[in-house]
């Protein structure tokens, strides 16, 4: 299981919000690899996640990202702890 602290302002960063104008939350990138990269190699799942988790301004360190693609490419579940600062 993961951990991120987010910031109550940035939470759109994470999960989508259909009030918000946030373009590029971690949320939606997470589905579309899980959906298109199962089965795939850990080490080609990483630097997708790395690059979502960039553009979202979260920062996931490089074992959770490590674990996130090790879930997606099993097919199984991911659980992420959320901890809403601010």
């Amino acid at each position: 299981m993961g951990e991120i602290f987010v910031n109550a302002r940035h939470i759109d960063h994470l999960l989508h919000d259909p009030s918000s104008a946030y373009g590029a939350p971690y949320q939606r990138a997470y589905v579309e690899l899980a959906v298109s990269h199962r089965g795939r190699p850990v080490d080609e799942i990483v630097p997708l996640l790395r690059a979502a988790a960039d553009r979202a301004l979260l920062g996931f360190t490089g074992a959770d990202l490590i674990e996130q693609a090790g879930a997606i490419s099993s097919g199984a579940p991911y659980e992420l702890r959320v901890h809403i600062t601010g």
